[in-house]
């Protein structure tokens, strides 16, 4: 089924940020849009007040009758969703058409000029960037992303007449193989995914393939120094921190928790940007982006105004409080290196600073596969709270737990290992002048809370 032939979407597991974003770009085309997930969010909260029918338990009933004919009718599923989910089966058994999100988005992209970000991580932080310099710039584009802007406020910017079309290109269970882009940026190649993977060796040849995916008129603009082969016919620019390289930043000064920098683009050099969010590591995903809009003929003033305004994502470096007395960060960090690169801009940020973090791990495979990484990037905080592991899609697997991050710690302070219930009171006696949230999981939910505790405090 074409896109254009789609009169009616459902989706299990709408909730998601991409599966989301997916509803709302059918919605704004006038589809019926119904789904499915687990649980009730701020997110899917958005997704019903704009119109779109959304229940949480897992029954065949609670199906709209409109969704319920198989005629120009898509059932689009996460992988997420396990095989014996009850609605996936009832679709399955009654000849519905069913799709990946992945294998959708890149029906869509297909048309259009399309540029995807891959990367263990960094995806979302330069996707949404090179969507706002566009926007910005008065280049139009659509963007699907895997977070919520806080310049925009949404995981979707949509503009029908424009031919560009940017999404993350995600590497679990290998959905970034359904994409052909014209352009692409690969981030980071760091061990993830194992359950799916089982091997680096295996991962690397997923990334190849990717690469070798982009189409031969296009450009790969990839982090340099990562294992990758490279396509023979594409053109590969490389972009790197201080590093000289086809794209790289220099000449870093502090202003704050904010950097000045300059871009080198091949011989020319760019100077005097800020970029509107903290953090050495965004500094690399905004050289990044600027390749991209400068490959894309973007005025590179054009560019630095767009960066200065950038506001970032929601759960990406996002500062919830700041005063004299306390700063509190949130950040979607939940792979060891993304948590060392996290915490060590903070350092940068609040050098002489005790610093405290609250870790929830992500997947029972994730915290077997690196308890030893989990442990030796927790170690660089002062003080560490581990929560309970999120189990998200997983099962719970024998002997495998918080306590096996906990017990290779080696940070100079606290070691806590707590429920959920049990983090006010720890934060209460811990009084910490910077506190650091970190997980892939439900923690999100725990910010707000969190942050009323530390109004509380007296100092």
């Amino acid at each position: 089924m074409k896109p254009g032939d789609i009169h009616k979407v459902y989706f299990i597991g709408i909730g998601g940020i991409g599966m989301s974003a997916l509803a709302r770009y059918f919605k704004v085309q006038g589809k019926i849009v119904a789904g499915y997930d687990r649980t009730s969010t701020p997110l899917t909260d958005q997704l019903q007040r704009e119109g779109i029918d959304i229940h949480f338990v897992d029954d065949i009933s609670l199906i709209p009758e409109s969704c319920k004919t198989k005629e120009n009718c898509l059932i689009v599923y996460t992988p997420a969703v396990p095989k014996e989910h009850t609605e996936y089966q009832y679709f399955l058994s009654q000849g519905f058409q069913l799709v990946k999100r992945s294998q959708l988005l890149g029906q869509i992209m297909e048309n259009h000029m399309g540029i995807a970000i891959a990367g263990t991580h960094g995806k979302t932080t330069i996707s949404s960037m090179i969507a706002h310099i566009f926007k910005h710039s008065g280049t139009s584009c659509n963007a699907f992303l895997g977070g919520i802007t806080r310049n925009y406020n949404s995981n979707l910017l949509l503009d029908p007449e424009s031919d560009y079309f940017i999404a993350e290109a995600d590497e679990f269970d290998r959905s970034f193989l359904t994409l052909f882009p014209e352009m692409a940026v690969i981030s980071a190649v760091d061990d993830d995914h194992l359950d799916i993977y089982r091997e680096r060796k295996n991962l690397l040849a997923a990334f190849s393939q990717f690469a070798a995916q982009i189409k031969k008129t296009g450009v790969l603009i990839a982090k340099k120094g990562i294992e990758i082969e490279f396509p023979e016919n594409t053109k590969t620019l490389f972009y790197s921190l201080e590093e000289q390289a086809d794209y790289y930043a220099s000449g870093l000064k502090k202003e704050g928790l904010f950097n000045r920098f300059d871009i080198h683009a091949g011989e020319e050099v760019f100077l005097d940007f800020i970029l509107g969010v903290h953090g050495k590591l965004n500094i690399e995903n905004a050289v990044a982006a600027f390749a991209i809009a400068h490959q894309c003929g973007i005025n590179p003033e054009k560019i630095r105004l767009a960066l200065s305004g950038y506001k970032g994502v929601k759960r990406r470096f996002e500062i919830i409080l700041h005063n004299e007395d306390v700063l509190f960060i949130d950040d979607y960090a939940h792979h060891p290196e993304e948590l060392k690169a996290f915490i060590l801009s903070v350092r940068d940020a609040v050098p002489g600073k005790r610093i405290a973090g609250i870790f929830q791990p992500h997947l029972y495979t994730r915290t077997r596969d690196f308890a030893a990484g989990f442990s030796k990037s927790l170690s660089l905080l002062d003080d560490v709270i581990l929560l309970d592991v999120y189990p998200a899609r997983e099962e719970p697997i024998a002997g495998i737990n918080s306590t096996l991050i906990l017990d290779k710690l080696r940070n100079k302070g606290e070691r806590i290992l707590c429920s959920k219930a049990q983090i006010s009171r720890v934060i209460e006696e811990l009084k910490p002048g910077v506190l650091l949230s970190m997980g892939a999981g439900d923690i999100d939910q725990m910010v707000d809370p969190i942050k009323e505790v530390l109004k509380s405090i007296k100092y």
